[in-house]
């Protein structure tokens, strides 16, 4: 047997995520060779990448130590990194990657001034752009307030009030209306806007605010007149004041009596699905050279509606290696595998002409993955 060490080829960037599917695959189509790390090594992540490495966790939460062990192979040396959820709440982590290799996004002191509530608020107030109150102990006003956890996503860390705030949170003036989400491209002084998504909570007794799916692009009818164009130039002040670069994502509430802006994620987030196909180019592509400062002139209309829906587990599930998943399936755990309840068990994709249909589809073929694909309870 010879003791020769495997050379494996050099890919071209790193993509690490909580999950880093989307990612892996919008670099394939961006052709380019990726190297994949997040927390589940899904089966669908580690067919579209070169190597795929799996971040073992005990919690919904990157881990620092073994992710720097992971990048400290000489084969991935200097290869450039891009990062989506699961690193917002670590500035301090992302300083050290940057100091590791060349880290294609925003810098760790843009996230760490984007997800600090009170600088974030405070940068809205001063750019006069609507943004709901924040306080760090509970007002005695009587009214609906939310606490949240500083950096984080999914929505999973959202409740309503306590009598005390944790270290590390901070409380949310309720607001009224239906939460849209904005994918857009920055160089550092301009912004290309992607397309505008609705988003969705999949609630539990206790975590009510799960995310549940989104579904976009929103055709120009379903955005009161106006409404898109004053979003995006809210956007636009807020990316030439902070200087951000590549794909992010800004989250809104949008009601009867306007809009305010809830937060921007400085990172390719989970909307990707729903816009990285054609005709539009691959996105971590697009990405890459946003970071660079180059922007495309324009971005191809896109036909129809995607709807993006997480499937959770509503009983422990046990999966075995005779599970076939649907072409209409992504994030497909590799078998055997057991999921406990309420953890996501994959993302269901659905395309029709409109929003309503897609998210309807996705409904249906959630329901059919449980009924007809051998889904079964854990004994």
């Amino acid at each position: 047997m010879s003791l020769t060490p495997t050379i494996l080829p050099k890919s071209d960037v790193l993509v690490v995520a909580l999950s880093a599917r989307a990612l892996a695959a919008s670099a394939r189509r961006s052709g380019l060779g990726v190297v994949a790390l997040d927390l589940f090594a899904d089966s669908d992540t580690a067919a579209v990448a070169d190597r795929c490495l799996a971040l073992p966790s005990r919690r919904l939460r990157i881990p620092g130590p073994a992710m720097r062990r992971s990048l400290a192979a000489s084969d991935l040396r200097g290869v450039p990194l891009v990062y989506g959820a699961g690193l917002e709440d670590r500035p301090e982590l992302l300083a050290a990657l940057e100091r590791d290799r060349p880290v294609l996004g925003n810098a760790a002191g843009t996230v760490a001034r984007l997800k600090d509530p009170f600088a974030f608020a405070a940068l809205l107030a001063r750019l006069g752009i609507p943004h709901p109150e924040i306080a760090m102990s509970p007002p005695d006003d009587g009214g609906g307030w939310l606490m949240k956890r500083a950096g984080a996503s999914g929505g999973g860390h959202i409740r309503p009030r306590g009598r005390r705030v944790p270290a590390g949170h901070y409380l949310q003036c309720r607001m009224p209306g239906r939460p849209v989400s904005l994918l857009f491209l920055a160089d550092g002084r301009r912004v290309l806007p992607i397309g505008f998504s609705r988003q969705w909570v999949a609630p539990t007794p206790r975590q009510p605010f799960r995310y549940g799916g989104a579904v976009g692009p929103l055709p120009v009818p379903w955005m009161r007149e106006g409404l898109a164009t004053a979003m995006t130039d809210a956007i636009s002040r807020i990316a030439a004041e902070v200087g951000l670069v590549g794909l992010n994502s800004a989250d809104f509430l949008v009601g009867p009596g306007g809009w305010c802006l809830l937060e921007i994620n400085p990172r390719p987030g989970a909307t990707l699905d729903l816009f990285d196909r054609a005709p539009m180019p691959g996105l971590l592509g697009l990405h890459m050279a946003a970071c660079s400062g180059e922007l495309p002139q324009a971005l191809p209309s896109m036909a129809g509606c995607r709807a993006a829906m997480v499937v959770y587990a509503r009983t422990p599930i046990q999966l075995d290696g005779r599970m076939r998943w649907p072409d209409w399936t992504a994030d497909r755990p590799c078998t055997p595998a057991h999921i406990p309840v309420g953890a996501p068990i994959c993302t269901v994709l659905a395309d029709a002409a409109n929003p309503v249909e897609a998210r309807r589809l996705a409904g249906r073929r959630a329901r059919e993955l449980f009924r007809r694909h051998a889904l079964a309870e854990a004994a």
